[in-house]
């Protein structure tokens, strides 16, 4: 049985069962989901979870009715009149929306009829195994300018073995939540209502988290061939219309009216300022564009790689805001490469393998891997599209890597590959995008000199490897559990000193540790042992050091690893040493 058919039908029998209940709701749509379905419904009053285990029970009754969905085909005008005479604005209005053709409604029961284009399952009885789950709101159409709607989420399997597997693996989701263990570990916020939603506070230790990550990707990025840049965080509004992001990504746009009409000074250049009109940058290329125009290029200087961990701010509507996961400000490791059309084969490919050990190291395995092709609104000739679509297929195939076509879902100037990851759950996460570009150089005018002294344009490829931060941190803590790996903890090591007699020998300890790079702190607290243990379990740091009398004789620590307990008395320099074995190895 196809299982989006078969949860879209269970959609419509809770669409049945709210109207039974609640007969003036409106129905809005009712699709199936990549783990079940959900409906919007306009209703006066919320839901609550009382009436979820309501509605479940009228749809037990019409699944044990066996009804049969019934498909009817009417014309546009008699499918507008029969819903406007239910009162059912929405779905008048999608079928206004719908060209000159017949309208196809699902009936069951002797009252329910829905609008859909199906198709459905033979008959009510066959869904075996559901469950409604959460109510959220959710804008008609996803604009927030229409009406607030109320979306009850849902899932369905063909068994109930499946269904309970699944339940409980959402149970695991929830313990997981980044959202809840973020905070509760101080690693950041996001809700202040003074600054704004979908803007992160990032506190001591996730900022140290952060800084961990961006260390690392500085070491690797340099390691292979890369150039550290910086570019502005606002910059002129007319360098947004030479790339196209103003014409094909405006609405996700933040532009800011300075009102300064005179031109900047420009020590060694020309003025830049040509209104007043800025843009607070959603993306890095178009900063990167120009450094790589500030001077005449060769042949000889391509591929030239510029790395930068760039802040962008993009205009994501409220409705759609989700922790660290879809956030308005976040910070990209993002790369811009600009290579000789020769080069371009083995540049996606080292970009490939860079993204493979990467997650390696961060302890994910990569799960598939997706080509996006051309979507309707994009710049470029069909020539460059089709060759640069053409090398990031060849270089996947080269490496014997399996791939899924995604047609039409590229960006609007080039293909791209995305790899996606799979976490502790079986999750998959979409982090990595390589993207190859004949566009933009073409639109900003870029160019090198060749061995015969003629200006030809190079190629541009746009990647990154972690994508953004904030989601990748995300998707850390998730993945983990909070738990995060030695190499990554901000706390690594905590001191726990018995009592004040052995403070001197414990500063000794910090010192050693520190002077190692280990990151360490100590506990002074009014407390008892067993509460200090504790709360380094709850804080979830990998090692505790006890010491008392008996180690400062024999000049020795303690050592309790999470999750395992006591691992006995060790002299300090042998756990430093299995420490740095540990941190050295990402582990």
């Amino acid at each position: 049985m196809n299982l989006d058919v078969l949860r879209h039908s269970c959609s419509h029998v809770m669409a049945e069962a709210v109207k039974e209940l609640w007969p003036q709701t409106k129905l809005a749509i009712g699709p199936a989901i990549e783990d079940g379905f959900y409906y919007d419904f306009d209703k006066q009053a919320p839901f609550t979870d009382a009436d979820l285990l309501a509605i479940e029970k009228i749809m037990q009754k019409i699944i044990a009715r066996d009804d049969p969905f019934l498909r009817e085909e009417l014309d546009k005008i008699k499918a507008i009149g029969l819903f406007k005479k239910l009162n059912e604005d929405y779905k008048v209005q999608l079928i206004e929306a719908l060209p000159n053709q017949a309208i196809s409604i699902y009936k069951t029961g002797k009252v329910f009829l829905d609008l859909c284009r199906g198709p459905h399952i033979k008959s009510t009885g066959q869904i075996k195994a559901f469950k409604l789950l959460s109510v959220a709101g959710a804008y008609w159409h996803g604009i927030e300018t229409n009406p607030m709607l109320q979306r009850i989420y849902g899932t369905c399997f063909e068994t109930q073995k499946e269904l309970d597997e699944y339940l409980k693996n959402l149970e695991e989701v929830k313990l997981r939540d980044h959202r809840k263990l973020g905070p509760a570990l101080e690693f950041f916020d996001i809700y202040h209502e003074e600054a704004g939603a979908g803007l992160v506070f990032y506190h001591p230790k996730g900022a140290l988290l952060r800084t961990i990550i961006e260390d690392y990707e500085k070491k690797e990025h340099l390691k292979r061939g890369y150039d550290m840049v910086i570019t502005p965080h606002i910059m002129d509004v007319g360098l947004w219309k030479t790339s196209g992001h103003y014409d094909y990504y405006r609405e996700n746009m933040y532009f800011l009216n300075i009102g300064d009409d005179k031109p900047a000074k420009n020590i060694g250049g020309p003025a830049q300022n040509r209104g007043g009109e800025f843009v607070l940058r959603p993306m890095n290329c178009p900063g990167h564009i120009l450094i790589y125009k500030s001077k005449t290029r060769s042949y000889k200087d391509l591929p030239i790689r510029l790395f930068e961990l760039g802040t962008v701010y993009r205009r994501e509507k409220a409705g759609v805001l989700h922790g660290l996961l879809r956030v308005r400000g976040f910070t990209q490791d993002d790369a811009h490469i600009f290579c000789l059309p020769e080069q371009l084969s083995q540049e996606i490919k080292a970009i490939i393998d860079f993204v493979f050990d990467t997650m390696k190291v961060f302890g994910f395995d990569t799960v598939g891997i997706e080509l996006s092709t051309r979507p309707e609104k994009s710049i470029g000739s069909d020539e460059d599209w089709q060759r640069a679509t053409e090398a990031l297929e060849a270089a996947l195939k080269e490496k014997g890597l399996k791939y899924d076509v995604n047609v039409g879902d590229g960006a609007f100037y080039g293909p791209k590959i995305d790899i996606k990851l799979k976490d502790a759950l079986k999750r998959t996460w979409q982090c990595a995008t390589i993207q190859c570009d004949f566009a933009l150089p073409k639109r900003f005018n870029l160019a090198y000199i060749d061995d015969a002294g003629k200006e030809r344009q190079p190629i541009m490829l746009h990647r990154v490897l972690l994508g953004s931060l904030e989601r990748f941190i995300g998707a850390l803590i998730e993945h983990y559990k909070g738990e995060l790996p030695l190499w990554l903890s901000p706390t690594q090591v905590l001191l726990i000193p018995i009592k004040e007699t052995v403070l001197v020998y414990a500063q000794g300890v910090k010192t050693k540790l520190e002077s190692h790079n280990i990151r360490v702190d100590m506990d002074l607290r009014n407390e008892t042992l067993d509460k200090k243990i504790r709360n380094a379990e709850i804080n979830k740091i990998p090692y505790c050091l006890i010491l008392g009398d008996r180690e400062v004789k024999q000049q020795q620590v303690s050592v309790r690893k999470k999750g395992s307990g006591d691992q006995g008395a060790v002299v300090l320099e042998e756990f430093i040493g299995n420490l740095i074995n540990q941190i050295q190895e990402h582990k």
